[in-house]
């Protein structure tokens, strides 16, 4: 009997020794496919009438933006079932991934040089994709392409429609960054603000504008490239300890359905 509980205390103590190192990964493989099935639901977006004032222009943006963001507040009214489950999966994996942004951040990314080279990097690949609307306008509209200057409007009005309601989502969740109070990543915080960790300004950035581009663009390297820019910046948001790992999945996520509803607006039918 003696030796039967000293075996099970051994098994015991050898799963407790290697839960933790599978745990973080088993949570993000879950985060991840509730991000993709979530994706899914930005086609449950409202389907807001499309008149010729709200055609891609500059002009036109400023109207744009009000419709863009009184369907997107809107849009939980007009949900049906299967974009319910779809929300409720990426919560849940979003929650899931959430739990472990502590022990994530606490155990990992302390490597002063790699800090520094992801800042430079997510700074750098955010700005890339914060200036494709202008690069696409301007080269659209000095080669008369008029596709290139849809993209160029629609990715930049995806862009202020991410940025306008993650604003919203910081200002509630005021949470603390993963270099404040050894990355305990406390939520309403008082003097957080407008800095909230949560969600990742630069994800969202990346992800709306990527989103548009691949969408008007949709051949394969086109996606694989912008995409990878995209997963670069929420990659290296996290390695710099700008970000919970939470923090760069809501962000991304939304992100890119906002630049695909953005799109899908403006180009009904080929979704």
């Amino acid at each position: 009997m003696a030796g039967c509980c000293r075996f099970y205390r051994i098994k015991r103590k050898a799963q407790n020794k290697v839960m933790p190192k599978r745990y973080p990964a088993l949570l993000l493989a879950v985060a991840l496919s509730g991000a993709a099935a979530y994706a899914q639901s930005a086609s449950q977006l409202p389907d807001a009438p499309t008149p010729a004032t709200d055609t891609p222009t500059l002009r036109n943006v400023p109207r744009n933006l009000m419709h863009d963001q009184a369907g997107i507040w809107t849009f939980p009214v007009h949900m049906n079932s299967g974009g319910a489950l779809e929300g409720i999966v990426f919560v849940v994996a979003a929650a899931g991934l959430g739990a472990d942004d502590r022990n994530i951040m606490q155990n990992h990314f302390h490597d002063q040089n790699t800090i520094n080279h992801a800042n430079t990097a997510s700074e750098g690949l955010t700005g890339l994709l914060g200036a494709a609307p202008a690069v696409f306008y301007g080269i659209g509209h000095l080669r008369h392409d008029d596709d290139a200057q849809r993209t160029g409007v629609m990715a930049g009005e995806a862009i202020v429609d991410s940025l306008a309601v993650n604003q919203v989502i910081k200002a509630c969740a005021r949470r603390e960054r993963p270099t404040v109070d050894n990355a305990r990543g406390k939520f309403f915080a008082n003097g957080v603000g407008f800095d909230s960790s949560f969600a990742s300004n630069h994800s969202v950035v990346a992800w709306s504008s990527a989103a548009v581009i691949a969408s008007e663009y949709n051949g394969f390297m086109t996606r694989i490239l912008v995409y990878g820019l995209a997963s670069g910046v929420s990659v290296t948001r996290i390695v710099s300890r700008n970000h919970f790992p939470s923090d760069v999945l809501v962000g991304s996520g939304v992100g890119w359905i906002i630049g695909r509803y953005v799109f899908r607006r403006h180009n009904r039918g080929q979704l």
